[in-house]
């Protein structure tokens, strides 16, 4: 089946508003999937003894509703995992808790976005601060990346 095929199908059966959700959901989803990878490899590329949480648990916040408590848990942890590992390879670091500020502000207006009046305003911001954060973390994890490693898709 081919994607006009998919497409002509989608919007005969769901209608053009509907499609276009399903597609925005499924283009969000990637790109979260990517997110949680970049995440998870980071927590990879620390020692065990400088990571405050396994790397695998950053999945969980594929749940909703926990997730809205959760990625504050996830930010704080890998911020602290950073700070441990870039203090025990002794490089610097331009933050006391690599991430934490930026990845706070993401989570304080992810939950703010679900508000009537504000949440289109704070979603946005969600947004902005979510893709900032996963650039700054992804550039973190590329500092204790071993030498010579390509890094791809934001690992």
């Amino acid at each position: 089946m081919d994607f006009n095929t998919v497409m002509s199908w989608a919007l005969d059966a769901l209608g053009l508003t509907q499609t276009i959700l399903v597609l925005a959901f499924a283009g969000w989803l990637c790109g979260f999937v990517f997110f949680l990878l970049t995440l998870s490899r980071t927590l990879e590329r620390c020692a065990s003894e400088s990571r405050l949480m396994p790397p695998g648990e950053v999945w969980l916040l594929l749940i909703p509703l926990f997730n809205l408590v959760w990625q504050f848990v996830v930010v704080a942890k890998v911020a602290g995992s950073l700070r441990n590992e870039f203090t025990r390879r002794g490089l610097p670091i331009d933050e006391q808790e690599p991430g934490k500020h930026l990845g706070f502000a993401m989570c304080v207006l992810a939950v703010m976005s679900m508000a009537p009046i504000f949440g289109i305003l704070t979603g946005m911001g969600a947004i902005l601060c979510w893709l900032g954060y996963w650039m700054q973390i992804a550039g973190y994890s590329s500092h204790l990346a071993p030498s010579g490693q390509v890094l791809a898709a934001g690992h």
